[in-house]
């Protein structure tokens, strides 16, 4: 049975017995209530039998008094008395209201018509008296006749009185005896009703306070140490021990929930930590591929429930290629065109597995089984773009991209500065070491270049050829034509010398309308060849500029070779000389820096 249950049944006794016991005090107060009336009654009939006999004798006496001295006094008061006499039944109704029985109304009734008796004797007496016979009435007064009926009238007297002592006796020990039943009877159940009440009460205490207490001071004592695992005790009775539980199922509450947020700030913090040191090994990247190796390696503990492969825009292709994989990803192809991912055409993150409805994108796999959870990220600097962060959900883990997105969304944005900043350095490397005008690398590249390609060569023990080139009469087109179109042939033998670079070779504008080549692995007859083709391409070259023919186009060459011409410190000073001659001796001509010189018309 439950607790509840039993103390509800506990309370009802209680109350039950309460009840009976406050009835039998009432009943018991009754009984003595009705004794004390039955003695208050017998008072009052005592006190009317009482007036009933003084009234016999004092007629009597004042009578007898007249008659014996002759008072005039003594015959008033007895007339006085005599007046106040009323009728028999009236003289009875006060005993009649007073609870006078019937039998002792009679005996009363038989008092009094005794008592009216002897008040006719006592008017003959004083007649007799009046008319002058003092001893007649004297005679009737103090006669025998006369004593035997007052003797009669006191007898009846006695007798009500005897039959009032007798019935009043019986009624008060009837209510004293009821009384007494009913107080016995109180005492036992208010006794009956204290032991239920101790031991509903010993009961409540140890079930209800003792016990809970008990419980809850263990989970308090368990919740102190923060094991929240603990589950309060449920306690759906409304008093003190349950507001205390419920506080306590509060503050447990209140420390899970505390809990939680140290834990997802726990997360946060690793996940930020990893954003923030990608983003630092990002900044330090030189190249695209090194910095494709820090995603790679960093994305899958960031995200390890997502496979993903990064993205690059291929200009050259309009396409987005791969650059790199991790946890091996098999929905989304390695190359794709932009315009069939979402996320690149709207230009903000697609997720179309989500919790909103949407679209997959094109370069997705399908799938029978329906849409896969998969998030692509664009990246994208100064509305141009750079790439796509692509992710999908393993088949083998719990998806986590709703949770973890907005901390992806941050490493793209990262990974998108970093491609920027990179395409920046390019650009800039490019303005640095590219001559804007033909799009050759400028002397500065040159030196850098040449330091490296010499110490190769003298490394590797192979040839290095320099070819040194001048536009024939450069001067010309510009007085003639304009700068513009001396800028035109100076794009036009930029772009015969750009052919000629293979490889390895490399061709550079070494300053106004000269250029250089430089031929690793390259002997003396090999660079002559080579050399020749470009002088032969420049001399067929036919230029316009504004709808105008500018004429021929030749260019001498001065040719060197390392080891065999000269030291590799004067490579090309060597191949500047031989420009010289070549110029010196008719011009649109080859002249090689050692002795064995050949000409070439």
């Amino acid at each position: 049975m439950r607790l509840a249950t039993i103390t509800n049944w506990a309370y009802g006794a209680t109350v039950a017995l309460t009840l009976v016991s406050g009835v039998t005090m009432l009943l018991a107060s009754n009984a003595q209530e009705a004794e004390r009336d039955a003695v208050a009654q017998r008072y009052r009939l005592d006190q009317a039998a009482n007036r009933l006999g003084v009234e016999v004798f004092a007629t009597t006496e004042l009578a007898r008094e007249y008659v014996l001295r002759g008072d005039a006094s003594h015959l008033i008061a007895y007339q006085r008395e005599v007046r106040m006499l009323a009728p028999v039944e009236d003289r009875i109704r006060h005993l009649r209201d007073a609870g006078a029985g019937h039998d002792e109304l009679n005996a009363i009734r038989e008092a009094i018509r005794w008592t009216d008796a002897l008040r006719d004797e006592q008017q003959a007496a004083l007649a007799a008296h009046r008319e002058g016979n003092a001893d007649r009435a004297r005679e009737i007064l103090f006669g025998a006749e006369y004593e035997r009926e007052l003797d009669r009238a006191e007898a009846m007297i006695e007798r009500f009185e005897y039959r009032l002592d007798q019935r009043t006796e019986d009624t008060v020990n009837d209510a004293g005896e009821l009384a007494n039943a009913w107080k016995t009877a109180s005492e036992i159940v208010l006794a009956l009703t204290g032991l239920l009440f101790l031991c509903v009460l010993y009961f409540v205490f140890k079930q209800r306070v003792l016990h809970p207490v008990v419980r809850l001071s263990d989970v308090v004592g368990r919740l102190a140490a923060q094991d929240y695992a603990v589950e309060p005790p449920e306690m759906s009775h409304i008093d003190e021990i349950g507001d205390m539980a419920q506080a306590i199922r509060v503050f447990r509450e209140n420390g899970l929930a505390r809990q939680r947020l140290e834990q997802e700030r726990d997360a946060d913090m690793r996940l930020r930590d990893l954003i923030a040191r990608m983003t630092q090994r990002m900044q330090g990247c030189d190249t695209v591929p090194d910095l494709t190796e820090v995603v790679r390696r960093f994305v899958p503990e960031i995200a390890p429930g997502l496979a993903g492969r990064l993205y690059l825009f291929d200009e050259s292709r309009n396409a987005m290629a791969e650059a790199c994989s991790w946890l091996s990803p098999t929905h989304s192809r390695a190359e794709f065109s932009p315009l069939l991912c979402w996320a690149l055409r709207r230009g903000v993150p697609h997720r179309p597995a989500g919790e909103r409805l949407d679209v997959p994108c094109d370069h997705l796999d399908a799938v029978a089984d329906g849409p896969v959870d998969t998030l692509c990220l664009p990246l994208t600097a100064q509305r141009e773009t750079l790439g796509l962060l692509y992710l999908e959900a393993r088949g083998d883990q719990p998806a986590q991209t709703a949770t973890i997105q907005p901390y992806l969304e941050m490493l793209a944005e990262n990974v998108s500065l970093a491609l920027a900043n990179l395409k920046l350095r390019d650009r800039l490397r490019l303005l640095a070491m590219a001559d804007p005008l033909t799009g050759l690398a400028n002397r500065r590249q040159l030196d850098a270049a040449l330091a490296l390609e010499l110490a190769d060569s003298e490394r590797r023990g192979d040839p290095l050829s320099c070819l040194m080139l001048d536009v024939d009469h450069f001067k010309r087109f510009n007085d003639s034509f304009g700068h513009d179109a001396g800028d035109a042939v100076l794009r036009a033998v930029g772009r015969v010398l750009a052919g000629a670079t293979r490889e390895g070779s490399a061709a550079y504008r070494y300053g106004g309308e000269e250029f250089l080549l430089l031929l690793p692995g390259m002997g003396p007859d090999q660079a002559l060849s080579r050399a020749e083709e470009v002088r032969t391409q420049i001399e067929a070259l036919q230029v316009t500029h504004e709808g105008r023919e500018l004429g021929a186009i030749t260019a001498s060459v001065g040719l060197a070779s390392v080891p065999a011409d000269c030291r590799p410190d004067q490579l090309v000073q060597a191949a500047d000389a031989a420009l010289l001659r070549a110029k010196a001796n008719g011009r649109n001509r080859i002249e090689v820096a050692h002795d064995r010189r050949q000409r070439i018309a």
